[in-house]
């Protein structure tokens, strides 16, 4: 569905905006417009990349002109710009709305100004069930697009929700690799606290999904293992073959026991497409009925989807999963040559 198509990736510096370059480069794509406020990490991908099909444009999406001017001509866009560290946004929760809501809201309006074909934006498993202002701004963003959708015919927007992509900005695993390269504790809030694990590739993978399957207003859920915050830390110590403590510090400010990505009332219309949930927009008109007057009984016998309930990874498989990150596998590789010297 991409060939000579030209793809718009918000926030795309980062390190899934990095993934999808790393996977569309070498097919017959069109271009790949990244679109960012961070001119050094352009210049750095600039450099890194040295390709032709890749278009760098300075911006911001809170500001609307900005992401218009870089609208022309797009076939579809990756809505990936977002503020999302948790503590970042409880301290300045006005620049998560300006970015999360707000931000969305101008890549929506200026995609359906220019009729593009598809819009797929990335939220998180923190807007189920928010406690944090992050995740109470990426819920809210995921309300604008079900709303844009209801009413427009043209554009395709729809979303994605997934959990902790391993090693990227905002995951726990490479401050715990500084951590033990330092020799030093590693910083546990909670043992019992679990959290799903994802690899950028299945990050990449679930997006790609919504764009070939996304009706106006899907929410696509990609099923995904999870692990204790405590076995994680084990499983990078035994494979940095590090001896430092594991330290309890206490839980941070916003932090969750365990993340929710679907709730008890998105369950009763999920469909189960086996390694995804689809959830269908609630596309009911605002009458009273649905809302004062009728309810559902079936809700307090479904279950949420969450990370204490999905499938546990234990120290081995966890261990195996990390493997799978380059940055680990590039440590990994450099301590058996310097054992074997």
């Amino acid at each position: 569905m991409f060939k000579d198509k030209k793809i718009l990736i918000t926030g795309g510096t980062g390190s899934f905006g990095n993934a999808v370059l790393d996977r569309f480069l070498n097919t017959d794509i069109a271009e790949i417009h990244i679109f960012s406020r961070d001119e050094m990490k352009q210049d750095l991908m600039r450099l890194k990349y040295n390709n032709q099909k890749i278009k760098f444009i300075i911006g911001d999406v809170r500001d609307f002109m900005s992401i218009e001017s870089a609208m022309s001509g797009i076939d579809y866009v990756f809505q990936a710009a977002a503020l999302k560290q948790v503590p970042s946004c409880e301290f300045f929760p006005i620049e998560a709305v300006k970015t999360n809501i707000l931000g969305t809201e101008n890549v929506l309006k200026s995609a359906i100004k220019n009729r593009v074909k598809k819009v797929v934006i990335l939220s998180t498993d923190k807007a189920v069930y928010p406690v944090n202002a992050m995740g109470m701004s990426k819920a809210l963003m995921e309300k604008v697009m079900i709303a844009r959708s209801r009413t427009e015919n043209g554009t395709i927007m729809c979303g994605t929700r997934y959990g902790n992509v391993m090693a990227s900005r905002g995951s726990v695993i490479p401050l715990f690799i500084e951590q033990i390269k330092n020799n030093k504790a590693i910083t546990v809030t909670d043992v019992q606290m679990t959290r799903f694990m994802m690899t950028l590739e299945d990050a990449v993978d679930l997006v790609l999904y919504a764009f070939k399957n996304g009706n106006p207003g899907d929410m696509f859920i990609q099923k995904a293992p999870s692990t204790t915050i405590s076995t994680l830390a084990q499983a990078l110590k035994e494979l940095y073959h590090s001896n430092v403590s594991i330290d309890l510090i206490g839980t941070r400010h916003g932090e969750k026991l365990y993340e929710t990505l679907v709730n008890k009332e998105e369950m009763i219309r999920a469909e189960d497409l086996k390694d995804y949930y689809r959830i269908p927009a609630d596309n009911r008109d605002l009458n009273y009925e649905p809302y004062f007057s009728e309810g559902n009984v079936h809700i307090s016998d479904m279950n949420e989807y969450n990370s204490h309930n999905t499938t546990r990874l234990d120290v081995g498989k966890t261990k195996k999963l990390l493997l799978k990150i380059d940055l680990i596998k590039e440590d990994i590789d450099l301590i058996k040559e310097d054992v074997k010297s």
